[in-house]
């Protein structure tokens, strides 16, 4: 079984590690794809950690990333904020790393913003919380950067941006506007950054709405890994349209 591309897109947790536990074979596959002069890029969608986090975990998983194949939700709100939304400020809900990164972007945070841009925030207070419901009330837009409902760890799934978004919602009823996968502008800054065109890229993923999606959605090959989230009873209720274009038990199978 071989899949012949320019780029290979991994998602993490789930797909190339659990947690703390490396899969020994994802470094091996994407150590092989180096040799061959392929593309990789890791892409998460939690936000809860900065590309320089994520640089740091690889390196001491073995995968031995280069600064430029990390990419994160928070990174794709960032340019999104730079370039649509120059100089309005922003409300975060995210963690100390993530507001580091915003602040590092030059974009101005804020009790009193302009936007309320929330995210997998593990040091969530019932204070923020608060801050962000009423300043979306007041009229501040209102963004997130990833959909993700449970974020899976050893011990079973937490509560992730998803989820901390339908609360915000069920408040005020207000939507956000998603970022990270599935979504386009998580597409066009792959695709803008690596310089590489939808057909000759592929993306490996655990999750079906999020990581399948964005490939389904965008026109690269899916591929979908059952070492994370997503069970293989769940593929029976999928639309042609939706089903991944390759089922593996996990990236072993391509070795």
């Amino acid at each position: 079984m071989k899949i012949d591309k320019k780029l290979y897109v991994f998602d993490m947790d789930g797909t190339i590690y659990l947690g703390e536990n490396v899969f020994p074979f994802a470094v091996e596959y994407i150590k092989r794809l180096r040799g061959e002069g392929r593309r990789v890029l890791f892409f998460t969608n939690n936000a809860s950690k900065s590309p320089e986090f994520y640089l740091k975990r690889l390196t001491r998983m073995g995968f031995e990333p280069r600064d430029d194949e990390i990419m994160t939700s928070g990174d794709v709100t960032i340019r999104f904020l730079k370039e649509k939304r120059v100089g309005k400020s922003v409300y975060l809900l995210g963690t100390k790393l993530l507001q580091s990164s915003f602040e590092e972007a030059g974009i101005t945070l804020s009790d009193d913003a302009d936007i309320v841009v929330s995210s997998f925030d593990t040091e969530l207070t019932y204070k923020k919380l608060e801050r962000a419901c009423t300043l979306i009330r007041g009229g501040a837009e209102y963004l997130c950067t990833h959909p993700d409902f449970n974020c899976p760890t050893e011990d079973g799934f937490i509560p992730d941006s998803g989820a901390i978004a339908a609360a915000i919602t069920a408040s005020t009823g207000v939507k956000p506007r998603f970022f990270g996968k599935p979504y386009a502008d998580t597409a066009e800054m792959i695709f803008s950054y690596t310089g590489v065109q939808a057909k000759d890229a592929c993306i490996f993923g655990d999750r079906l709405y999020t990581d399948i999606a964005l490939g389904k959605n965008s026109g690269m090959t899916a591929v979908l890994v059952l070492s994370g989230e997503t069970k293989k009873s769940e593929l029976a209720s999928l639309t042609k349209e939706q089903y991944p274009d390759m089922v593996l038990d996990s990236i072993e199978d391509l070795l």
